[in-house]
């Protein structure tokens, strides 16, 4: 057996950690001891425990910062972070429910025709009365300036263009599904515009052969 003063402990090196570097004063310094035999088990106790601390501090330094489950708190959410997930929450809850909407168009309102001016009633004249137009033997292929035009915009004598043609239209207003009101507002003007934005599909032409009085002179 040899000599107890010949006893010699070396430094204890502990496990690196890459991502925590610790302080020197920490780690014990026992390079330079030399104990006999009787003080072999209070050294090992104290080296074991210097080490169990440091390990302590590894471990609780190695929580991580943002992890999703909280390392203090016996696991529980602190009143602060519940709140912030709460409200993240209810956030999103809202964004998901918000539907976009659709602005529908408003329905335009039809005004009831009176009895003997439906749109059948209105063909069934086109063939019996000879002069719609109020022409009185004069040509409809004639040229007819929109300063003419603009004479005719009150009732009983109301003209219109639509597409080029002047159509003297006062036989039709009561038989205009959108009322007498409706059709006034292109009384003595291009209503070319205003007839595409409610019904582009009409065939105008055909409705308004018999009030045909011109076609419109735009070189003047």
């Amino acid at each position: 057996m040899s000599d107890s003063s010949d006893f010699t402990f070396c430094q204890v090196g502990l496990q690196s950690n890459d991502d925590h570097l610790e302080s020197p004063e920490k780690v014990p310094n026992i390079s330079k001891i030399n104990l006999d035999e009787s003080s072999k088990d209070g050294v090992n106790n104290h080296i074991n425990n210097a080490i169990q601390d440091n390990k302590s501090h590894d471990n609780e330094t190695k929580c991580p910062e943002f992890s999703a489950s909280p390392c203090n708190n016996g696991g529980e959410l602190d009143s602060s972070t519940a709140k912030l997930m709460e409200k993240t929450g209810h956030a999103q809850e809202g964004v998901q429910e918000k539907k976009p909407t659709v602005k529908k168009p408003a329905a335009r309102a039809k005004v009831p025709f009176e009895k003997g001016y439906s749109q059948m009633d209105w063909l069934k004249l086109t063939r019996t009365d000879p002069d719609l137009a109020g022409l009185r033997g004069r040509s409809n292929r004639r040229l007819i300036s929109l300063d003419e035009v603009k004479q005719h915009k009150t009732e009983g004598s109301v003209w219109t263009v639509l597409k080029g043609r002047v159509y003297n239209i006062s036989p039709y207003m009561k038989f205009h599904p959108g009322g007498v009101d409706m059709l006034m507002k292109a009384a003595g003007k291009d209503c070319t515009a205003l007839f595409n934005k409610y019904h582009a599909w009409v065939n105008a032409e055909f409705l308004l052969e018999k009030c045909l009085v011109g076609m419109l002179d735009d070189t003047v």
